[in-house]
């Protein structure tokens, strides 16, 4: 290759990054597709696309003691379909840490690489009951580890409103007109839907149930001051007393009451929202495998167990983590048993692609105003 050749395409790399970065700049840098195929190297270094508050050094501190410590590249989605959408348009992170219900639609779009247990240490000391969950094993493979798990719920804020009803009920309630905030997603927004209008399964609803389902949320969203993306943004609201309630985890309780805002997560009549979420191996992601088990380890110790479960308020899927716990922080949790916790209240799962298309065109159309 002569000079001139070379520097026209070094002028060319150079641009196309200068490009790249000007697209990430205002958020669309994920979307551009890579030129070439990525693959894994020894070189390349860890990339984990998560939940915002969960680049925690103390949550995966063991990863950071092997690698002189650096941190892994972090990339944050507010719900997994942000997440998906963003992964087959070509961002291709190492390690993603999705739900339980959502794996499968990852998994359908060949996004991931199956796992393999015998190369996670605490594999044994996992709860088996989530091991056993749909999605976590499918075609005699394991795609998805479980790593947090808990409930959802409404906050709300006890010396702003007189104590309510613990029951979903309080999203339809006009006195809290634009006082009131949910979680920006469709699947969550859709069960509690279903929830109150007495479906079943609210993750299975037909056609009839979706309608009435469509009833309330028109109404709900007619109470709505915003929806939420990031959980931190609702809490700032909270704390300010521009809400008196929203949809929201465990997490953002115990961090409420750490600024001595008084908060309480309802346990409503119809029955808490539980959810389990881990993490997923890709396909397309460039780290090696070494350093992909070196981290998920790290994520699965009893250390970071005991942080997620004293400082969020989630379950962690080592039972060893509750052994080292502080025991107020474990009863604080409202669930020590896995068993207890699965058979609570109603469980995420996965809803079925012509339904879930459904219930998204009508949640968009409901938002939009129609």
């Amino acid at each position: 290759m002569d000079d001139k050749t070379r520097a026209l395409i070094d002028r060319y790399m150079m641009n196309r990054r200068d490009f790249v970065k000007s697209l990430s700049a205002v958020g669309l840098g994920l979307a551009v597709t890579p030129l070439v195929a990525t693959r894994a190297s020894a070189d390349a270094k860890l990339s984990y696309y998560t939940w915002s508050g969960y680049e925690i050094p103390e949550l995966h501190k063991a990863y950071l003691d092997n690698h002189g410590g650096t941190e892994p590249d972090f990339g944050f989605f507010s719900d997994e379909e942000e997440a998906l959408q963003k992964v087959l348009a070509g961002y291709a992170p190492d390690i993603v840490h999705p739900c339980v219900n959502t794996v499968k639609r990852f998994r359908d779009a060949g996004t991931l690489k199956p796992l393999d247990p015998s190369k996670i240490a605490a594999w044994d000391k996992l709860f088996p009951q989530f091991l056993e969950l749909a999605d976590v094993k499918a075609d005699g493979q394991y795609w998805h580890v479980p790593f947090d798990w808990g409930a959802s719920s409404m906050i709300y804020r006890t010396d702003l409103m007189d104590a309510p009803e613990e029951s979903w009920t309080i999203l339809l309630d006009d006195r809290y007109k634009g006082k009131m905030s949910f979680l920006d997603s469709p699947d969550n927004v859709a069960a509690v839907a279903g929830l109150l209008t007495g479906a079943k399964n609210p993750m299975d609803m037909d056609d009839a149930q979706m309608k009435e389902a469509g009833t309330v949320l028109r109404h709900l969203h007619s109470n709505m001051r915003f929806y939420w993306t990031d959980q931190s943004e609702m809490e700032q609201a909270m704390a300010a007393g521009e809400l008196v309630a929203a949809y929201g985890w465990a997490a953002s309780v115990v961090n409420l009451k750490k600024q001595n805002i008084a908060v309480k997560m309802m346990v409503p009549k119809e029955g808490i929202m539980t959810w389990v979420c881990g993490l997923v191996t890709t396909a397309n992601g460039q780290a090696s495998d070494a350093d992909r088990y070196d981290f998920i380890n790290a994520m699965l110790t009893p250390e970071s167990g005991k942080y997620l479960i004293e400082q969020y308020g989630y379950g962690h899927s080592n039972s060893e983590s509750f052994k080292v716990s502080a025991p107020e922080s474990v009863a604080a949790l409202g669930f020590t048993d896995p068993n207890q916790f699965l058979s609570s209240g109603h469980f995420f799962t996965a809803v079925d692609p012509a339904k879930r298309q459904k219930i998204i065109e009508m949640w968009q159309i409901i938002k939009a105003g129609g």
